[in-house]
């Protein structure tokens, strides 16, 4: 029985709009046709594990540009790439009532800062986990670990919920069911396949 429910944040919680971003740096002249080799040179990994703080992070960044950025445009639209999910808020809330429901997140301490002061979302469900305090992220073990030791779950008894495969691979080879997060409707019926006694659409209970 389905005992413990874990949203992921970006992508699940909140929709994830990174593309304005993205074109705003290609149009300063950085080099991001290799996306993945870009965020490995800028040290997002190290960022969303605590070792690089935020500033730092953008400090290379806006290294990567061949032209100057402005450090407060560029911070403003680093933090401007959420969108809060109503439908996942509103199911999260819901499931409170009969399930322990936690959040589990990569992310660094800026936009952990943000989503907090724009969205609530440490204050969603009945704890969070945010891996630049914790030395870890998905899909690395060490993370799931330590979210079944601070918050007592029993890997059989939890279902993760992500949009990136990896990390749901990364929760079953945990012993956990996962997820893999599409949209709303999709993760609620996936939910009730489990077993999970879903809230009324529209209700939050």
């Amino acid at each position: 029985m389905i005992r413990n429910v874990v949203f992921d944040v970006g992508g699940v919680m909140l929709r994830l709009r990174y593309q304005p971003f993205v074109r705003y740096l290609q149009e300063a002249g950085a080099d991001l046709s290799d996306l993945p080799t870009w965020l490995g040179r800028i040290g997002l990994e190290a960022h969303e594990r605590g070792e690089i703080p935020g500033d730092e992070l953008l400090g290379r960044v806006a290294a990567s540009a061949r032209e100057p950025l402005d450090r407060e445009d560029l911070h403003r639209r680093w933090l401007d790439m959420f969108e809060r999910t109503d439908a996942m808020f509103e199911l999260a809330a819901g499931l409170m009532a009969r399930h322990r429901v936690y959040l589990l997140s990569n992310v660094g301490d800026l936009h952990w800062a943000h989503m907090d002061r724009e969205y609530g979302i440490a204050g969603v469900g009945h704890g969070a986990i945010a891996s630049f305090r914790v030395g870890a992220i998905k899909p690395q073990p060490e993370i799931y670990r330590i979210a079944e030791t601070r918050f007592g779950l029993e890997p059989s008894a939890t279902v993760f919920v992500d949009d990136l495969a990896r990390n749901v691979s990364g929760a079953r080879a945990c012993g956990w069911h996962a997820i893999h997060h599409v949209n709303p409707a999709m993760t609620r019926d996936a939910l009730a396949a489990l077993g999970v006694r879903l809230p009324d659409r529209g209700t939050g209970g």
